[in-house]
């Protein structure tokens, strides 16, 4: 630097955004070399890429407190005003944010720049207006330049935080604020940046980049951000009107509230300005104040004797102590340096200092600034050992150095462990870049640099982390930047854009991915809908054209197609044609929302028609009329199955031409239904069940989405759930019989093998007899019976009995030792008293009275007195006898087994047999059993049951004793051609 003609100098002074920076580096550029003293080293950076981009690298060095970049042969300099070179010559010399002089801390050494600083040629002073009275009283030969402002500043009162518009800067002023304030606006906006004069350069770079670039619509920021920094701020609020200046806590200026506020709108963009988080509105005049850029002048400058006497330190502290003769510059209060230099002066290392360049050199670590902030002692043991190291051996320790840097290389941890971190690693930065202090000054330099960049990255992440949604950050972007890359949908339907999950896709509607303390707010959800918008029209367009096979109608009634849930049926004006409503967010809209709900409703009237084809014929057949077309139509309304008993008299009038007619349509004259078999398949019957539920207690009812799967399974019958309504199981193709539901299908089947063995007389039989056979039309159990429906004792006893057959328990008789001369035909006469044993507990549905014990059953039907065995009493010594076994034959109700309905047919031998002709029954049509008394069986009569004489529980080990005395029976003869009369003769023989 070097003195220069008054005229050089030129005070460029103005409002924010005048372009006073812009403008001094225009003029430095101008000129063969040149240097800028700026007020922070992040705009020293930003500078220094500017100049770079426009003279190349080789050309422009930059220089700072932590960091240093000299090439070979700089022609310009870029540099903070404290380390800025005083030995150096430039053609043109900026100094900016003079207005800083006022400060405490720093004010002296902008003062000096003023006052010393000079360029050969030209000199630029570039400052808030309020700088013209004292720079007229200082450099009265100074040229002074008003430049206006570029945009207009309004104020807009205030708002809540989570009401400031977008492009807003939240203004507080300690680092507990800004974080709150930062948390607040994650939650309800999706995210913001934070800058703080405490951060590290690299990260207040990061963050202003993070809201540079849209990532995020707010920053919250201390007055760091009226610092020369050129943000696209369109807006900014004061979440507080005092600060900390290290001092005392105080108001802001007038002054110092226009630099900040003055950071809204950039260029010819206008910008305004308001109050949040509780601060008190501006008054009126405060108003116009900042409105107009009207100012009180400054007065007084910080100053500091900047002729040091280094002989000595106590000379040294007395120039340091030495004021102005001029009233404009006030002495600046003891600065930490000054202070550090009085700590070290007390111990041991001031002994050290000799001569000038022992002061001079003390003065030199003096000024090593307290990045952490720590203690004034502290910081002096900092000082004194670096001094004492390079006064005693020329360098720092490098082992010292190195263990002091160690400590601070771990990128682990929260926000504020790595901000402290950053402190302390700045201020090795520093020491390493200092002029011939350590042995290796450029791997410390590289070291220490690396070690900032890496907590720097690290802090910013974190900061990241806890104050941005990237999701919504993204969002946010890609409504601005159209060119940003299409989101990305997966197999699963979730939406990711730039790598981030923004939600899930399914079908036409968009779920938004919650993020732990995110608010759903509209702004963000409308965000999202837009990303999606594209998606949701091409979705429509595809599904308006697919084929049939992309569609499923499932059992909880919804419309999927590829496997996503379109739209589901709700209940219509006929039970074949529900409606559909579809299921897609106010993004699918217009021409596209007509044509899925056409497409949809083309392909639900085809799948109704072809899986329920049979059925929708019976409508109105053409070729049926009269009372047939009556019962056609009914199972047309009954989904193609309805109970035999329903229209058993409308059935019992047909004539076989008729229900000729009606077995080509496919239905079937079952003993208990008439049903179109066709329409028992599984298809047709979930259709069927989703259909009757629309318009019967709706499509959640309890059965609806479980009934399919079982009929799916294949299996004939279930035991019934009671929380399902009875005619789910009738709609789904199954009779609910006993505890169970049996296939209807199935029970005919059943019907089918009961019916020959009702009607066979074994007496007349030639041959061997059918399995199940029995005398007196019944039957008997068999496996065949079992296994068709799948079950078998209680459960298949439950069945037969609501079903109105009787049971009749009888004990076996014990098989006999049967002599060498016994009869051949004993084998086959023990083969024909063998039978499948089965409980008959009745269910609320049986029509007839239910048998639950052994003795009970024996009162139910009479048991001949062959068969009854009296107890023998019990001895001592004696096994108790087996259980007696029980041969159980089932009956219809109302037929008794000894019916002699067989014997009544038979016709003398000899006799001619005469018959009346009758008409055959049609092949496949069975005979109507509605109208036996079995199926239709009449109630129970109140008052005593026919079991109420049974003994009670105290003689349950006595013989069972009745109430009214029982007549002897008289013994029946037997046919000495039956088999009982020859099983008696086998007994007596045996008893003989």
């Amino acid at each position: 630097m070097t003195s220069a003609p008054a005229q050089s100098v030129k005070a460029i002074l103005g409002p924010t955004n005048t372009g006073k920076t812009y403008f001094a580096i225009e003029r430095m550029l101008a000129h063969p070399t040149g240097m800028i003293g700026l007020p922070l080293r992040l705009l020293a950076r930003e500078v220094y890429q500017r100049v770079v981009e426009r003279v190349g690298e080789q050309s422009v060095a930059l220089i700072t407190g932590e960091e240093r970049i000299v090439p070979a042969k700089p022609r310009y300099w870029v540099c903070t005003v404290e380390a800025m070179p005083t030995d150096i010559r430039v053609d043109c010399l900026a100094i900016d944010e003079i207005q800083t002089a006022t400060d405490f801390d720093r004010g002296h050494v902008f003062t000096d720049r003023i006052l010393h600083a000079r360029g050969m040629y030209e000199t630029l002073l570039l400052g808030a207006a309020t700088m013209a009275p004292v720079i007229r009283s200082l450099l009265p030969h100074a040229q002074i330049i008003d430049r206006p402002r570029f945009s207009h500043l309004t104020y807009s009162g205030s708002k809540k935080i989570s009401r400031q518009p977008a492009r807003s800067a939240i203004v507080a002023f300690s680092a507990r604020q800004v974080y709150a304030i930062a948390e607040l606006i994650r939650r309800e906006r999706g995210g913001a940046a934070v800058v703080m004069g405490a951060l590290s350069p690299r990260t207040r770079n990061a963050q202003v980049e993070l809201y540079q670039n849209g990532d995020v619509d707010f920053l919250v920021a201390t007055d760091a951000i009226g610092m020369g920094l050129n943000l696209d701020i369109h807006h900014v609020a004061f979440a507080d009107d005092s600060k900390f200046d290290g001092h005392t806590s105080r108001p802001l200026t007038a002054a110092e509230l226009g630099q900040i506020a003055g950071r809204a709108g950039r260029h010819a963009r206008n910008g305004s300005f308001g109050v949040t988080g509780g601060t008190q509105g501006f008054d009126e005049e405060m108003v116009v104040a900042l409105e107009t850029h009207d100012f009180a002048p400054v007065k007084v400058l910080q100053w500091r004797n900047n002729r040091l006497d280094y002989s000595s330190i106590p000379a040294l502290l007395n120039s340091l102590e030495a004021t102005s003769d001029t009233r404009t510059l006030a002495r600046v209060p003891i600065a930490k340096d000054q202070r550090a230099l009085e700590f070290v002066s007390r111990n041991e290392a001031g002994k050290l200092a000799r001569g000038l360049d022992g002061a001079r050199l003390l003065w030199e670590c003096c000024q090593i600034p307290d990045y952490q902030g720590i203690s004034p002692g502290n910081h002096g043991e900092i000082v004194t050992r670096i001094y004492s190291d390079l006064v005693k051996h020329g360098k720092v320790n490098a082992d010292w150095i190195a263990e002091q840097v160690r400590f601070c290389d771990n990128a682990s941890g929260d926000i504020d462990t790595l901000s402290n971190r950053i402190k302390q690693i700045r201020t090795w930065t520093f020491v390493a870049n200092r002029k011939n202090w350590l042995a290796d000054p450029s791997h410390w330099r590289e070291k220490t640099r690396d070690i900032e960049d890496r907590l720097s990255d690290a802090l910013h992440e974190r900061l990241t982390q806890r104050f941005v949604d990237r999701r919504t950050s993204v969002l946010l972007r890609h409504l601005k930047d159209k060119r940003m890359a299409s989101p990305e949908i997966n197999e699963r339907g979730e939406v990711r854009l730039e790598g981030h999950l923004i939600g899930t896709l399914e079908g036409f509607r968009f779920t938004l991915a919650r993020n732990d303390g995110d608010a759903d707010t509209k702004g963000l959800r409308a965000a999202a809908d837009q990303v999606v918008a594209p998606e949701i029209h091409h979705r429509a367009e595809r599904l308006a054209g697919a084929p049939n096979e992309e569609f499923v109608l499932a059992t909880d009634g919804r419309l999927r197609w590829k496997g996503d849930i379109v739209a589901e049926l709700i209940e219509g004006e006929t039970l074949y044609r529900p409606r559909i409503l579809i299921l897609a967010d106010e993004t699918l809209t217009g021409p596209d929302l007509e044509r899925v709900q056409d497409r949809l409703g083309l392909w639900l009237r085809h799948h109704v028609n072809t899986i329920l084809e049979p059925v929708m014929a019976l409508e109105a057949p053409a070729d049926l009329d009269g009372t047939a077309r009556g019962i056609a139509f009914q199972l047309f309304e009954h989904l193609g199955l309805i109970p035999r008993p329903q229209v058993a008299d409308e059935v019992k009038n047909l004539d076989q031409d008729v229900r000729g007619k009606m077995r080509k349509l496919g239905i079937k004259f079952g003993a208990y239904h008439i049903y179109l078999p066709l329409s028992l398949k599984p298809a047709p019957r979930e259709l069927a069940l989703i259909l009757f539920a629309l318009k019967n207690g709706g499509i959640r009812q309890a059965g609806v989405t479980d009934i399919p799967h079982i009929v799916l399974s294949g299996r004939t019958s279930f035991v019934v759930d009671p929380e399902v309504d009875t005619r789910l199981y009738e709609i789904a193709g199954f009779k609910v019989a006993g505890k169970r539901a049996v296939r209807v299908d199935i029970l005919e089947r059943l019907a089918d093998i009961i019916r020959p063995l009702i009607a066979l007389d074994p007496t007349r039989s030639q041959g061997d007899l059918p399995a199940g056979a029995a005398e007196g039309n019944g039957f008997r159990v068999t496996v065949e019976m079992t296994s068709l429906l799948g079950c078998s004792g209680e459960d298949f006893a439950s069945i037969l009995s609501s079903l109105g057959y009787r049971v009749k328990r009888t004990p076996k008789v014990a098989a006999p030792v049967v002599p060498a001369e016994a009869s051949a035909e004993a084998p086959a006469l023990e083969e024909t008293l063998t039978d499948n044993p089965a409980s008959t507990d009745a269910t609320h549905e049986a029509p007839l009275e239910a048998v639950t014990t052994p003795a009970t059953l024996a009162e139910t039907a009479p048991i001949p007195a062959t068969t009854i065995v009296e107890d023998a009493p019990e001895t001592a010594g004696e096994t108790a006898p087996a259980e007696p076994e029980y041969d159980e034959i089932w009956s219809p109700s109302g037929k008794r087994p000894d019916n002699k309905r067989h014997e009544s047919r038979r016709r003398p031998e000899g006799e001619r047999q005469r018959s009346t002709p009758s008409k055959r029954r049609p092949e496949g049509e069975v005979q109507d059993l509605t109208k036996a008394q079995h199926l239709n069986p009449k109630a129970k009569p109140e008052g005593r049951g026919r079991n109420d004489n049974r003994r009670p529980d105290s003689q349950k080990g006595e013989r069972a004793k009745f109430q009214q005395p029982r007549e002897e029976k008289r013994e029946k003869a037997f046919d000495p051609d039956s088999p009982f009369a020859k099983l008696a003769a086998l007994r007596d023989g045996k008893a003989k």
